[in-house]
């Protein structure tokens, strides 16, 4: 599609540089049979010039390319409606290459919304204390949160203040749907605050594309879905079951940072000797879920009860379960996982993801 929208651009270009050519007496182009004057024919040229500048900074790519296509589309327009007659066809083209500007700014907005929050809530964090995470400090924990801190080997290091990580996701958008889509996601952590931003852009077929962002911070969240990153198909917020769901991800994904574990706004309480029951409270927003692991203290799954949207009468069983671990920096995390949702009698895999790279301590000017 790539192409086929650049090869419309060069073609659409060649027509205004045939306008300026006629203008200067260089061609006898007969598309157009109104006479062109010397001044109209260097506002063909110009036109030609941004089509072609649009092209190349589509290739690119370059995240401002939409600049150049607004610009060719208006005078482009413009020249069509002065030369109506001959030229009106001409729109068509136009308005397709609107289109995908409109996409492209679209995408650049969206991106900048999230780096804006994204630098905004890395500027809120708290420093947390220098000093290695000890047995010490873990010693009233349940035995089995005990041997997952010490097996992970956030004991004897100092705990992650935020964190940073890049994910391969495949999605599935409804249950039964026999193909995956694939995407690429970031996100960002903080400890304290408890907060995070996840931003993803993937592509349902060759001209659908989506974006979405969730989000929790002072304990609210937020789920925003947009086509083409313009249109809202979903905007969760302000609710208090969308605040609940966006915190028990929270609390799910600390595997990927163990030391927050320690945090004073999660409490734990033991079931048995390979799981443990988390709580978390901050802001009047309250969840839980329950930590499995396996007899050496490696994390294996999380389940929960939790909302699987804000039209939802009540929750449901939603579990996370390890696939791969690895050390990054020297903590070992899960690197791939899957999340499934139990339907009435049947589990629904919607998620698999590949963490790509994980970055902890994060400077506070930090953009995504």
């Amino acid at each position: 599609m790539r192409i086929v929208f650049v090869l419309l651009l060069i073609l659409h270009g060649l027509v205004h540089l045939f306008g300026f050519l006629k203008a200067f007496g260089l061609s006898g182009f007969n598309a157009i049979q109104q006479p062109i004057s010397r001044p109209m024919g260097l506002l063909w040229l110009l036109a030609f010039v941004l089509f072609g500048l649009t092209a190349l900074r589509y290739l690119k790519p370059s995240e401002l390319w939409w600049i150049f296509g607004f610009l060719a589309v208006v005078l482009s327009q413009f020249l069509i409606i002065s030369f109506w007659a001959d030229a009106k066809f001409g729109t068509l083209f136009n308005v397709v290459v609107l289109a995908v500007a409109l996409a492209g700014y679209g995408s650049f907005a969206f991106r900048e919304k999230v780096h804006r929050e994204t630098r905004e809530m890395l500027s809120q964090a708290h420093s947390l204390q220098k000093a290695p995470v000890s047995k010490e400090m873990v010693s009233e924990m349940p035995p089995v949160v005990q041997k997952w801190l010490l097996n992970s080997g956030a004991i004897g290091k100092e705990p992650a203040g935020t964190v940073y990580l890049q994910q391969d996701l495949q999605m599935q958008m409804k249950p039964g749907q026999n193909d995956w889509i694939h995407a690429r996601a970031e996100q960002y952590f903080t400890a304290q605050p408890p907060s995070f931003n996840w931003s993803v852009r993937l592509k349902m077929n060759p001209i659908l594309a989506l974006a979405g962002r969730d989000k929790f911070e002072n304990g609210k969240g937020e789920m925003s879905i947009k086509l083409f990153s313009l249109f809202s198909m979903v905007d969760a917020k302000n609710n208090a079951k969308t605040n609940e769901a966006t915190l028990q991800r929270y609390l799910a994904e600390i595997v990927w940072f163990p030391s927050n574990a320690l945090q004073n706004y999660i409490t734990w309480e033991p079931i048995d000797g390979t799981s443990a029951k988390a709580t978390m409270r901050y802001k009047g927003t309250q969840g839980s879920g329950v930590f499995h692991f396996d007899e050496n203290g490696n994390f294996v799954k999380f389940t929960a009860m939790r909302y699987k949207d804000a039209q939802d009468t009540r929750p449901t069983e939603w579990t996370v379960t390890a696939i791969k671990t690895e050390r990054h920096q020297g903590i070992k995390i899960p690197v791939e996982l899957k999340a499934d949702w139990k339907l009435g009698g049947t589990t629904w895999t919607w998620l698999k993801v590949k963490i790509r790279k994980v970055e902890y301590s994060l400077p506070q000017n930090t953009k995504n």
